[in-house]
């Protein structure tokens, strides 16, 4: 498989993770040095933000993923994913987003991770 291929299989497993609340899919995509900038700017480490997935403070429903690019520079790549999100958060009502996630990934011991990953609309 093609790397850009892998690194964008690695977004949406993340998506497959947080939708199905499996805390294992998420903690094979994620590195633990993960961070997740909220659009607020609250910064979630990689256990606060699995935790939130899974106690109902994040739920995510579906995504539609619209556009995936890639850029890679050796070991370390950025995806700017972005996809249509049916989700309801912090206590809000369920809502649909275009969410955009600015993906930091490096490559480490040959698997693509999240390291870093900053929310925005578009």
């Amino acid at each position: 498989m093609e790397e850009m291929e892998r690194i964008r299989n690695v977004y949406i497993r993340m998506y497959d993770g947080m939708i199905a609340k499996d805390e294992s899919i998420l903690r094979e995509v994620l590195d633990d040095s993960f961070v997740l900038v909220h659009m607020t700017g609250m910064r979630q480490p990689k256990e606060a933000f699995i935790q939130a997935v899974l106690n109902g403070t994040l739920n995510y429903y579906s995504a539609e993923h619209e556009h995936l690019p890639v850029e890679i520079s050796g070991d370390a790549a950025v995806l700017i994913g972005q996809s249509y999100v049916a989700a309801a958060v912090f206590g809000g009502g369920r809502s649909n987003w275009h969410l955009q996630q600015t993906c930091s990934m490096r490559k480490i011991d040959g698997e693509w991770k999240i390291t870093r990953s900053v929310a925005s609309t578009y």
